[in-house]
């Protein structure tokens, strides 16, 4: 695994259940400190360069910003790895007597590269929000969702928040967490970045006045690869801590979404829940599901605790078969 050669199995365990317990009781780091608004500031910045306002969109020129995409992407990539490995490179140079620096040091930085709290806190903000009315619902939901919630109900608001959770828990817990297992803080880091590039890049058509569809795709289709194993582990999570069978119409439901990986846990989330989650004109999963109410949302963050704490006593069982072959 790559992380300072200082640090055993058992340190890299450490830093594992220390960055849980960062996100627990530290919460997220100072925006000026975290590697994710870096990676947003980069993204954003060559956002301009890659993608032709709207107005200035020429169809004879899709290659050109095809491989612009390609080639900010990997530019990206190369910082956000270079970035990694001196970091590394840094507590590897530390004093062996200051070995528990390593530890605290990547925790730290692990924490930075996954979050539940912060997402947990959210969406139950939105149903407070939404038991005040039905505006302040849709103005707290619209800091999690890049959708029109204008002409959102109150049930299609508490729908798009559980499914912002699910979705959610596997590209901000499940994912990152998997791939620190597979490959250290610099596969967490990789996979985050190409998540993030995904959420600014990855649209069809025009937002934010700049024209996305081929300038995009090449994020898109690499978040796609990055978060195909963790959307499936965590639908499997989520049935494991409802203590339910996985179900046969799973594979029905998350045909139903456009995207290869986000109907996975936004599928099971609503099966589990038996529940309709439904986007306006675009899909609804679980259709024989009832309507949701408060309680769902509860339940629904209560499940990702549950699946946030599995997941991390799974990675653990599989560092301990995975590390010693590196």
């Amino acid at each position: 695994m790559w992380l300072p050669e200082s640090l055993s199995l058992t340190g890299s365990l450490f830093v594992l259940w220390l960055s849980l317990g960062i996100d627990r009781y530290l919460g997220e780091p100072k925006p000026a400190l975290h590697p994710v608004v870096w990676m947003g500031k980069y993204l954003q910045a060559m956002g301009t360069w890659i993608a032709p306002a709207s107005e200035h969109e020429r169809a004879d020129a899709a290659m050109p910003y095809f491989v612009a995409g390609i080639l900010a992407w990997i530019l990206g990539a190369i910082l956000v790895l270079a970035l990694s490995f001196g970091f590394i490179f840094f507590l590897t140079s530390l004093p062996e007597n200051y070995a528990w620096l390593d530890i605290i040091f990547s925790a730290c930085v692990l924490k930075s590269l996954w979050t539940w709290s912060l997402l947990a806190r959210e969406v139950a903000a939105v149903e407070s929000a939404l038991s005040k009315s039905l505006a302040a619902g849709r103005e707290r939901l619209s800091y999690l969702v890049s959708r029109d919630v204008t002409q959102l109900d109150a049930v299609t608001v508490r729908e798009s928040a559980i499914e912002t959770l699910a979705e959610n828990l596997n590209d901000s817990v499940v994912s990152p967490l998997l791939w620190f297992a597979l490959a250290g803080l610099p596969g967490a880091a990789l996979y985050r970045f190409a998540n993030t590039a995904d959420a600014m890049w990855g649209y069809r058509g025009e937002r934010g006045g700049r024209v996305w569809t081929w300038s995009g795709k090449w994020a898109a289709r690499v978040d796609d690869v990055f978060s195909w194993p963790g959307a499936r582990l965590t639908a499997i999570l989520l049935y494991l801590v409802a203590r339910r069978p996985l179900q046969l119409s799973l594979l029905s439901e998350v045909k139903k979404t456009d995207s290869p990986n986000g109907g996975w846990p936004m599928a099971a989330m609503a099966l589990i829940l038996d529940v309709r989650l439904a986007k306006p004109a675009v899909y609804t999963l679980h259709e024989s599901g009832r309507l949701s109410d408060a309680q769902d949302t509860a339940h629904a963050i209560q499940l990702g605790q549950r699946v946030t704490y599995l997941c991390c006593v799974l990675l653990s069982v599989f560092c301990l078969l995975w590390y010693p072959l590196w």
